[in-house]
Formats: structure tokens, sequence, C-alpha cells
């Protein structure tokens, strides 16, 4: 199964659409921050079964339940149950991570000659927004819409100074679902300030179900021919490499598992596992293109990922170490489940060769993320 499968889909079958009734949309509390105050849960439904709960902490993709080749629901994001889970230990489970997602290095970048330093929350780096990112924020419900394709868009203010960077900066996130069963996050953020941004979403997926095992099995096509290797300490070197001949090769269809312990790649050691960004491309598009898919023989459900970003950072669950119980009593063990994030390049902000994270003002920066589910309609994907 070679590339070309990410846009021809043999021997698949989607959901066709029922144009008569629409997806719905509601809201309701989930709980209550510890300064007390309330966080809300949106549910969006279509006529399949298919349903997402986005939580207001963090705009947050809570759940999602697909149906699997028999037509049986499951939940496919792991989480908690309550919020008391998310505000007791920060894990990003189905977090927007920002205002940069994944690592800047030393906390520090330099714009428009300004050195600007940030909260380190992995020394000696910012990961993720830094101490207190977006994915600890409670946001605000702007706009609810029911179907034929429902959506919630949630907006946050960071103000000038959060957690260093510069800038008063407004950003909304929407959650759209379709009858088609495609999940769409759409991200878009301006500023009064010159200042870098870089939104993604850290939903952590199992195609067999939250709290089903392992994902190492599950099948994964990455577009991409290299990646931006790393140091140690997880900051891109500079360098753009090809994955030929490298464990990093994804582009035909592998088990996610295969080459993470056969000992060639110094960079699986430094993650203890996947940890690393994809080059998709050297520009963002103006139309979300297909940037990876997974597959789960088991269950026959399919993802594919498309976005408007260049670059992809995968991580297999590395750090799931046995320690998280989740939803439904389910225990969180390393490999139990694989993020993508679609993104800009790691560290872009110290790195011009790799592009920019520049947002001026009268700019619009946007991300949109589409999750298109479908199912394999044999027994078994072929390995």
């Amino acid at each position: 199964m070679r590339l070309a499968v990410l846009l021809g889909v043999v021997g698949m079958v989607a959901w066709l659409p029922n144009v008569s009734m629409a997806t719905q949309a509601t809201r309701a509390p989930f709980g209550q921050t510890g300064d007390g105050k309330t966080v809300e849960i949106v549910t969006l439904t279509n006529t399949h079964g298919m349903r997402a709960r986005i939580m207001t902490y963090g705009a947050s993709l809570q759940s999602l339940l697909v149906p699997d080749r028999r037509g049986k629901l499951a939940d496919v994001v792991l989480g908690y149950d309550s919020l008391q889970g998310y505000l007791d230990r920060r894990q990003y489970f189905g977090a927007t991570v920002g205002r940069y997602a994944i690592r800047i290095a030393r906390g520090r970048f330099t714009l428009d000659g300004k050195t600007y330093q940030l909260t380190l929350n992995e020394a000696p780096n910012s990961l993720h927004g830094g101490v207190k990112g977006l994915d600890m924020q409670l946001w605000k419900i702007v706009d609810l819409k029911q179907g034929p394709q429902a959506s919630v868009t949630l907006e946050y203010v960071s103000p000038d100074g959060d957690q260093g960077y510069p800038g008063t900066l407004t950003i909304r996130a929407t959650y759209a679902l379709s009858e088609d069963n495609q999940l769409t996050i759409a991200y878009t953020a301006t500023t009064d300030k010159t200042t870098i941004v870089n939104l993604s979403n850290h939903t952590y997926w199992n195609l067999g179900g939250e709290g089903s095992g392992t994902v190492m099995d599950q099948r994964l096509t990455i577009a991409g021919a290299a990646i931006t290797p790393v140091d140690a300490a997880s900051i891109p070197t500079g360098q753009i490499l090809s994955v030929a001949d490298t464990p990093y090769d994804f582009r035909t269809a592998k088990p996610i598992g295969r080459d993470i312990r056969d000992g060639r790649s110094q960079q699986l050691l430094f993650g203890h596992g996947y940890d690393m960004n994809w080059v998709i491309a050297r520009s963002e598009t103006t139309q979300p293109r297909v940037v990876a898919r997974v597959e789960d023989a088991q269950s026959g459900r399919v993802m594919t990922l498309l976005s408007t970003k260049p670059g992809l950072q995968f991580y297999s669950g590395n750090f799931l170490d046995g320690t998280t119980v989740g939803k439904a009593e389910h225990i969180y063990r390393q490999g139990d489940a694989f993020v993508l994030e679609p993104q800009l390049f790691p560290d872009t902000p110290n790195h011009p060769e790799f592009g920019s994270a520049r947002l001026d003002p009268g700019q619009t920066y946007r991300n949109t993320i589409i999750y298109r589910f479908s199912v394999d309609s044999g027994n078994a994907t072929k390995h």
C-alpha cells in the first residue's frame, strides 16, 4: 500500500450522508474549576450516531464516538469522565495547545531585534505554550450552530505578555461535525502587536477505542519524505533529513510499533519512541491536504487527517506509564495511543530556515485540521 492510498481509498467505504436530517449541538455544565468558574461541555451528534464532546477547559475534545465496521460505537479519544481528572494532571488530553505548539528552545526567541523569554515548563525549554498554556485556560462559547453541520466556536483572549509572548492574541477554535462523519477543527488568531503563533490539537487517539490496549499494530501512513531531527533535549538541530531507509519512513503504511525497538535510531532513543516532526511540505496551503492516515484492522476504523500546515508532529504515547486512570477506570500504558499534531515546525522562531511563525496586526493566523472517519469493509487490513 503506497502513499497514493491516502488520496484514493481502495476497498474502503464511508458512511453516506442523510441530508434529510441535521446534526445537533447541545451544551451543559461539566464541572467547576478550583476558583469556582463553570466549565461547559458541548455535544455535537450526527444521524449516524457519531458524537463529539468539546469542553471549554482548554477548548478540548473530551470524547469522540465513532462506529466500527459493524456499526458499533466506541470512544476513540483518551481522557477522563469528569473535569477533575483534567484539572488534577496536565497531560494535554484532547487539548488546544499554544500559543506555540511543541517546543521553543530555552523558551527564548528574538523578534524585530527584541528577545523574549517565555515560561519554562520542560526545562530548559518551553513546551506547548509554557507553564499555563491554552490547554489550561477557560474558553468562552461564542457561537453554537445546528446542522446540516453542527458546530461550536470557542474564544480565548490571551493578554499581552501572557507566558512571555508579546501582543494580545484573540484565538478562536471552531469544532464542526458533518453528516459524512468528518470532524473539523478550525483555528484562527489575530493580534494587536507582532508576535509568534503556532496552534494545534493534542488529542490522544486509539482507533480500537480508548482503553482497548496498544496502538502499536495500527497502521500509519505519513505523507512526508523528511523529518527535522532533534537533539537530546528534543529541540530540532536545524537539519532536514530524508526518511528513506530509516524507521521514520511511513510513506508506505506500516504498524506504528514495527521499528520502535529495532535499535537503529538514536532519535527514537531520545524520544523513547516516536516524537518527531515530519516535513509534509515547505510551505502552508489555503486548502487542507492529506497529511496522514491510520487504520485499525480489528475494528475496521480508518482516520484520514488533513491540514493546511507544513509540519506534522507524530508522538507514539511514549510517556503513558500506567499511572493514569482514565475513562471507565481504564489504565493508560505506554503505546496505548498516538498523537498527530499538524503545525509549523518546532522551534521555527529560532530556525529561519524552517520558515516563519510571525503574525502581524491586520493578519489572521489559520490552521484547519480535518479528521475523516471511514471503515474498512473487509475482515482485516493486510500487513
